[in-house]
């Protein structure tokens, strides 16, 4: 599904945060990244989102090699980015009035773009009621709690039915229980789905519910990927469990372990 070929990237005024770095993300896998604060991982996903571009390398998602940001991509930040002068489901279909306005033309939106009308509202309906927040969908922003909010953005980006979810620590604005319960909202989703997802994360934890791999970066120049195949994906009600916090234990040390002079790569199991 994803491909880094060879990527380097750095900013105009710090050191090389990739070089010649390669990783493939297969169809239908959930992945995590996670590292310390600068250490690339939002670069990392603007990268594969298209927003940026490499500078050296290339990036192959489905076939196509990216130069811009691609219409089937889905992106959810950590500011929901709602419209606050539109309701849940005004901001719902916000994605899909821009697709209607560029109409199908491969570049702003899919070449088989839906565009029967009917089938569009039934969309968005069905995803407002899936993720819990059919019965405001009247109700702005402003009036909502951010769980609500949060809920909201990923409808909004549900609806244009991506092949590719990626989301930057999503929830970390969240208290604790509601950050759980949509940790498990997105299990669930990607458990019926298929979909390839990777999630920006700093929490441990979260890292381990919601990815089946999860890649470790670190400060300095990153050049091998160090990637820990997670098994317990999913396990958002055994946090308790011996497994699931030796895992936690295994990924806390690697990443207070880890110095620029570690850039051989492993997978850890």
């Amino acid at each position: 599904m994803i491909r880094l070929e060879g990527i380097s990237y750095s900013y105009a005024e710090g050191g090389e945060l990739f070089s010649d770095f390669s990783l493939h993300i297969g169809r239908g896998e959930a992945w995590t990244i996670i590292g310390p604060s600068g250490c690339g991982k939002t670069t990392l996903l603007s990268l594969i989102a298209g927003m940026i571009r490499p500078v050296g390398g290339r990036i192959v998602i489905a076939g196509e090699t990216i130069t811009r940001a691609r219409p089937r991509t889905g992106l959810v930040l950590q500011d929901h980015g709602l419209l606050p002068w539109a309701t849940v489901l005004q901001n719902a279909k916000l994605g899909l009035k821009i697709r209607e306005y560029y109409g199908p033309d491969g570049v702003h939106s899919p070449k088989d773009m839906e565009t029967d009308r009917t089938r569009l509202e039934k969309r968005v309906d069905y995803w407002l009621e899936w993720l819990g927040i059919a019965g405001f969908r009247d109700k702005y922003p402003a009036e909502l709690s951010r769980g609500q909010r949060q809920r909201a953005a990923i409808a909004r980006t549900l609806v244009l039915q991506p092949d590719l979810l990626l989301m930057d620590e999503p929830f970390s604005a969240l208290d604790a229980p509601i950050r759980e319960e949509l940790q498990k909202v997105m299990n669930t989703f990607h458990d019926e789905s298929g979909l390839t997802s990777v999630t920006v994360t700093h929490d441990i934890e979260e890292a381990v519910v919601l990815g089946q791999k999860i890649l470790v970066l670190g400060n300095g120049n990153n050049r091998n990927p160090v990637i820990i195949d997670n098994h317990l994906s999913g396990s958002v009600d055994k946090r308790n469990d011996s497994e699931f916090r030796d895992s936690c234990s295994l990924l806390r040390s690697k990443l207070a372990g880890w110095n620029t002079a570690d850039t051989n790569g492993a997978m850890l199991t």
